[in-house]
């Protein structure tokens, strides 16, 4: 399943803020270089879903605030409920 998110790194922790328009709002405290933010939402997403880090890869939007994250192994339905206990 894919995830539409719209990223805000270097912030004070990182957290899955909420919804903001049509998008997940993450926030990371990792800088926006060298993949750090991106590999840091990735990681933030699978922990909140219960999922193995490998399972979870930015599919568009490498490096662009807007990124679209794809995630194996869980359904839309759990994706949602697990994404709205994290927040």
């Amino acid at each position: 399943m894919a995830i539409r998110v719209k990223v805000v790194p270097g912030a004070s922790r990182s957290r899955i803020v909420g919804v903001l328009g049509d998008r997940l709002k993450v926030a990371v405290a990792a800088p926006p270089e060298d993949g750090k933010a991106n590999a840091a939402v990735c990681g933030l997403l699978a922990e909140a879903m219960g999922v193995s880090a490998r399972d979870v890869r930015v599919s568009a939007g490498m490096s662009q605030p807007r990124k679209t994250i794809t995630v194996a192994g869980v359904t839309c339905e759990q994706a949602a409920e697990r994404i709205a206990a994290a927040m």
